[in-house]
């Protein structure tokens, strides 16, 4: 059986080759990917996530935890979009036109492919036109943008 407390704590401590690990060993295990997401990806973010707004986590290492997920993540998306899974919406994100910082962006894109959506990333300086090029495309449910203006 999956040892979803190790892929947690991989999660919180940012390491990407034992949360890929962990992954495939799941999957080939037989767990369904949408319960390795739920069970294993999404808890370690969540301690992340708390442990963040509790000043005991940092920025920086909410980042490397993030990207630890998203190494899980990549090897199960091509799975769950094989599989037909059920998407929560899709999410459109973006940073406004004329900013170029995407860390908080990148976080809630992360937290929200893991929560079951759909998001397409639209990257930095994104025109008002671009996200609604992209919105009516994609026909999301939700647009996202961020701004760390001074």
């Amino acid at each position: 059986m999956a040892d979803f407390a190790e892929l947690c704590k991989a999660i919180i401590e940012g390491d990407i080759s034992k949360v890929a690990e962990g992954t495939k060993k799941a999957l080939a295990e037989g767990v369904p990917p949408k319960e390795i997401i739920d069970k294993g990806l999404i808890p370690g973010m969540d301690v992340v996530g708390r442990r963040f707004k509790e000043g005991d986590m940092f920025i920086p290492e909410v980042l490397i935890s993030a990207r630890a997920m998203h190494a899980g993540l990549d090897i199960l998306k091509p799975l769950l979009s094989a599989s037909d899974s059920p998407t929560l919406g899709r999410v459109v994100l973006g940073t406004v036109q004329g900013d170029v910082h995407d860390i908080g962006k990148s976080l809630v894109g992360t937290m929200l492919e893991g929560g079951g959506f759909e998001v397409a990333d639209l990257g930095v300086d994104v025109s008002p036109q671009r996200y609604v090029e992209a919105a009516v495309e994609r026909k999301a449910d939700v647009v996202g943008m961020s701004a760390l203006l001074t």
